[in-house]
């Protein structure tokens, strides 16, 4: 096993460098006072204007900190050490011609994983990262151990490194985009499932695949990866698996996986959870729990199991429960930024939907989403920038009659209105976007916020 090093000594290696940080949003400023409290000379660089920056870069200025703002905000990147956001492409031209000097190009999820004291479970995929993630919190919790959760989800954890103990374990969702610098991987790495996204940033498909598989690429023989045995990509990552792979599987019983059967979930040969006991709706959730299940084998027994199932309602924006109106319930499924994970969506519902859907585009392609919501969907309502690429993909199935009836209601707020306006008692109204929040909010979770808002108010 290769020793981490300690918080102290990689901080230590940071003095007197010249260090860029790439951003300056909320979760980057703890790594901005960390170096510069281990003495290093920092530059913060961040695309919005300095004067938006308001009062918080003030104090970190007043601290030594050096800021570099606007347009040109990686012009004259000269420095030894860079700290990437996960949204600034490591193939950016300033980046790479930085690398090709000798700058050595890391993260905040590299610099966490360089100094963690303790065992690192680390989920992603293309949809149930969140999900899947919170999932093995939980049930270690139950367990009686000492969780840390973050990530991707929202919370960088190299902070909280000097707290933690060599018996606690970190839970960590990982993004493509962190992904792609790893050098580094988890003792369990958890691929929930892969199919084409982001492809507005990545450069391909390939290259997006390809970061995936640095979760488990840097194990060793005593890790392991839990890959999705019912998706053809995730089963393809196991040739490259360097340590033991543990297969989960809503539809198949691989030996010595995780899987369904007759309702229940076993782990190998033992019973382990009645699927009727997962309070989340949906069979993607059955899925998130198999993989959950994989990935604390030896560290949660049943009994933790089980408990986390009866007491996890879900995570916001996932099939989430808005409120109920007359009879018509309304649900928030902002997360589902891509055609695949609406379709999943879509299945979750026995009934057909009134769907609201759009948003901005990030270069995927929307044909697969027209079958599903000619067969799930009653009424269609259409707003953003994708509304005329949905709109086409559902025209063109061969099995479109005219159902789903298409609006398209440019704005958002008068886009849930229509819904609402169409909904009659037993109806359900679902949020789920198939595109990214871009076009008007700052991200998915900010387009669910309002939703949610706007469903609150409906009279």
């Amino acid at each position: 096993m290769v020793m981490n090093l300690t918080f102290n000594d990689y901080l230590a290696g940071l003095r007197g460098k010249r260090v860029a940080a790439l951003g300056f949003g909320i979760s980057n400023r703890p790594l901005v006072s960390l170096l510069l409290g281990a003495g290093a000379e920092v530059t913060v660089r961040d695309k919005a204007p300095r004067e938006s920056l308001g009062g918080a870069a003030a104090e970190y200025e007043a601290r030594g900190a050096r800021f570099v703002c606007g347009a040109d905000y990686l012009a004259g990147l000269d420095d030894d050490v860079i700290f990437r956001s996960p949204g600034i492409m490591p193939h950016t031209p300033e980046l790479a011609a930085a690398v090709a000097r000798g700058a050595a190009l890391t993260g905040e999820t590299e610099a966490f994983f360089e100094t963690a004291p303790c065992r690192i479970i680390a989920v992603t995929g293309s949809d149930g990262k969140t999900t899947t993630a919170t999932l093995i919190a939980e049930m270690l919790k139950r367990a009686g151990k000492t969780v840390w959760l973050g990530g991707n989800l929202g919370t960088p954890l190299l902070q909280y490194v000097p707290e933690m103990t060599a018996d606690d374990v970190a839970v960590v969702e990982l993004s493509s985009f962190q992904l792609m610098t790893m050098t580094k991987s988890p003792a369990v790495a958890v691929v929930t499932n892969c199919a084409p996204n982001h492809l507005d940033l990545h450069r391909d498909l390939e290259e997006y695949y390809a970061a995936k598989t640095n979760i488990f690429r840097f194990q060793t023989a005593g890790d392991r990866a839990v890959l999705n045995l019912d998706n053809a990509v995730t089963r393809g990552f196991a040739d490259g698996a360097p340590g033991a792979v543990t297969f989960f599987s809503r539809r198949a019983e691989p030996a010595g996986g995780v899987f369904v059967r007759g309702g229940v979930i076993y782990d190998g040969d033992e019973a382990v959870l009645d699927t009727a006991e997962i309070r989340v709706p949906g069979a993607f959730n059955v899925e998130n729990f198999c993989a959950a299940i994989a990935a604390v084998r030896g560290l949660a027994d049943k009994s933790a199991v089980l408990m986390a199932a009866r007491s996890f309602t879900g995570v916001a924006h996932r099939i989430e429960l808005v409120r109920e109106l007359r009879g018509v319930k309304y649900y928030n499924h902002s997360i589902a930024s891509s055609p695949a994970r609406t379709a999943v969506g879509l299945e979750t519902f026995p009934d057909r939907v009134i769907l609201i859907a759009g948003g901005k585009d990030k270069g995927i392609p929307y044909g697969d989403l027209g079958a599903p919501v000619v067969k799930h969907v009653k009424k269609l309502v259409l707003t953003g920038m994708t509304a005329d690429k949905i709109r086409a993909a559902v025209e063109s199935c061969p099995d479109y009659r005219g159902e789903p009836e298409i609006f398209t209601v440019p704005e958002f707020e008068k886009a849930v209105a229509a819904a609402h306006a169409l909904a009659r008692p037993g109806d359900t109204v679902l949020l789920s976007p198939a595109s990214t929040s871009f076009d008007r909010f700052k991200n998915f979770e900010e387009r669910g916020d309002y939703f949610r808002k706007l469903v609150e108010e409906l009279e």
